[in-house]
């Protein structure tokens, strides 16, 4: 058998394979120099800021609903609610140790009536 000598490497997929390595080096080091990635955001009308205070739901630890202050059961929440306007706003404030199945009854009554302004309150991490 007649083997031919290795005479030369064809280099050409290795200048790729470093051109592409320049390029995630340069891309990342600029992110990590600056500490963002420059994002141009789009722009909107200022509206009109409504100051409605949104709705309290508080879900205490033993397992306790309740509406603005009130206490209520999970039933009887639902039918407090199908008398809002669906564009009210909510703000949940639940315990961390509350079981997450009553959480998930709260969120699906909310869900189920098609309120859409829901938000969780937390607590800044230190």
């Amino acid at each position: 058998m007649d083997e031919k000598p290795f005479e030369s490497m064809n280099v050409i997929p290795f200048v790729d394979i470093m051109l592409v390595l320049l390029t995630i080096v340069l891309t990342t080091a600029s992110f990590i120099a600056t500490g963002h990635i420059p994002i141009a955001l789009p722009k909107a009308q200022a509206t009109a800021v409504h100051n409605e205070k949104p709705k309290m739901i508080e879900l205490s630890k033993a397992g306790g609903i309740a509406l603005d202050g009130k206490a209520v059961s999970k039933e009887a929440l639902e039918g407090d609610l199908k008398a809002l306007p669906p564009e009210t706003a909510f703000l949940i404030r639940a315990d961390r140790d509350l079981p997450f199945q009553i959480f998930v009854d709260v969120a699906d009554v909310l869900r189920r009536l098609d309120f859409k302004k829901v938000a969780i309150q937390t607590e800044v991490a230190k």
